[in-house]
């Protein structure tokens, strides 16, 4: 029986349902574009097992966002543009010219993560930050080598990302140059402010709700809203994927909770906000009861 943990398993797998000849319809009909959502929500679910501390989940989730990168893989070999080896060869290659601290030029290091004795580092770095500057600065230098002439202390940033996390890279980058709060109070006192500012906006489109230019400026502030909020988790060292994620999750946890509290009372359908909200409490008060030792 062949082993399936070889990686060839899954490359033969793949190739056979892109076969025009017996292979999946669904699959057949794929191209990049409509394989992309599936590549970013894999790449969620397996933060989500994570998050969960579910390693049976985790590896079955890591199976899922593999099969992400065969499928684009095997689709860019039939364009004849690139195979999986190439894929492999490119990240590896990559890692190595991007740790001149581990590796030397040949791409040579010990068991150990060292260099081979005699061989000579690129660059010393000592710690994650000297690690991080030296990471950068090669990044840079693969940009230039490929014709990028931005210069930007913000070039390099992908328009791909989820906005949240596009916007803490943006305060990142920024912050390197020195273009940064010097602390998370004055970064409150700008949310409070923005908070405000939605406020007139709000009320301006409550006195007119056909007045377009009136809902884009409420659009604008809220997004000022956000983007402050997003630096507000940076300084205060807590990623807002997973502040959301576990802000999303309690809500998840105390809404089903009230439903269940509010089932003997034929459910939250119907009910008024009042009496709803005291499911909410309830449910609130049970969770937090639960916790106590």
């Amino acid at each position: 029986m062949k082993d399936n943990r070889d990686i060839t398993s899954l490359l033969a797998i793949m190739a056979k349902l892109r076969n025009p000849d017996g292979g999946c319809p669904w699959d057949l009909q794929q191209d990049f574009s409509t394989i992309a959502p599936y590549t970013i929500e894999e790449a969620y679910e397996v933060a989500d097992a994570i998050d969960r501390g579910d390693m049976a989940d985790l590896k079955d989730e890591l199976g899922d966002l593999l099969l992400q990168v065969v499928f684009h893989a095997r689709m860019a070999e039939e364009a004849g543009v690139f195979a999986f080896p190439d894929v492999v060869a490119a990240i590896c290659d990559k890692m190595i010219r991007r740790h001149p601290h581990v590796f030397d030029a040949q791409g040579h290091a010990n068991a150990a993560g060292g260099r081979m004795p005699g061989a000579a580092a690129e660059v010393d770095a000592d710690d994650s930050a000297a690690v991080m500057r030296n990471w950068d600065a090669i990044k840079r230098a693969e940009r230039e080598a490929k014709g990028d002439a931005d210069t930007s202390a913000l070039a390099g940033i992908s328009r791909g990302l989820p906005e949240w996390q596009r916007a803490v890279k943006l305060q990142h980058k920024a912050a390197k140059v020195g273009f940064d709060w010097p602390g998370p109070a004055p970064v409150l006192d700008k949310l409070h402010e923005e908070i405000d500012e939605v406020r007139v906006e709000f009320d301006a489109v409550a006195a007119d709700p056909f007045d377009a230019a009136a809902r884009d400026r409420l659009e604008e502030e809220l997004g000022d809203v956000l983007f402050v909020c997003a630096n507000l988790a940076r300084h205060a060292k807590v990623d807002v994927g997973a502040a959301l994620r576990r802000a999303n999750l309690k809500f998840e946890r105390r809404f089903r909770a009230m439903e269940a509290l509010a089932a003997a009372d034929g459910g939250l359908a119907g009910k008024s906000l009042e009496a709803q909200d005291r499911y909410w409490e309830q449910a609130k008060a049970a969770e937090k009861s639960a916790r106590q030792p």
